[in-house]
């Protein structure tokens, strides 16, 4: 009786390992599937959207996240829906290196804030320029006049 339970295991294994190889091959087509396809699904459909938005824009408005942040939103959906669309991870390497491809070119100049560097406003400017010249006037007067008033001191 052992020996038929190993015979009847070892039946049950090759009869799974073709399911299994199955299985397997289905995986890595599906992995694969994505690559050139799914690149060019998000270059046609995502980008070619994205291009055209931000060619609406400045240029110097390509910093400002207030500006930006609505079509680059729309553009991680994109990317997102394509993935779905075609039953594909993500995030996987193809969208890290699309987006890498387009931080590279929008996004070079900009601080890693995503904020335009520029002065703050006057009225936010103008009391830490003021502030500390008026001190310093205002101790060195106190100075002088404690050194001139010497006597009673003790």
């Amino acid at each position: 009786m052992g020996s038929q339970s190993g015979a009847t295991a070892t039946a049950t294994l090759h009869r799974q390992t073709p399911l299994l190889c199955f299985i397997v091959v289905c995986q890595c087509v599906l992995a694969l599937g994505c690559g050139p396809n799914y690149t060019f699904n998000i270059e046609e459909f995502c980008l070619a959207k994205f291009r055209l938005d931000m060619q609406n824009l400045e240029q110097g408005q390509w910093c400002s996240w207030e500006d930006t942040v609505e079509l680059y939103g729309e553009l991680t959906n994109c990317t997102f829906l394509v993935a779905q669309k075609m039953e594909c991870f993500w995030p996987n390497r193809l969208v890290d290196e699309f987006f890498i491809q387009v931080h590279r070119h929008y996004f070079h100049d900009c601080s890693l804030s995503g904020r335009l560097l520029r002065d703050p406003p006057n009225r936010i400017l103008g009391p830490f320029i003021v502030v500390p010249i008026l001190v310093t006037l205002l101790m060195t007067a106190l100075v002088v006049w404690r050194s001139k008033r010497s006597e009673g001191i003790v």
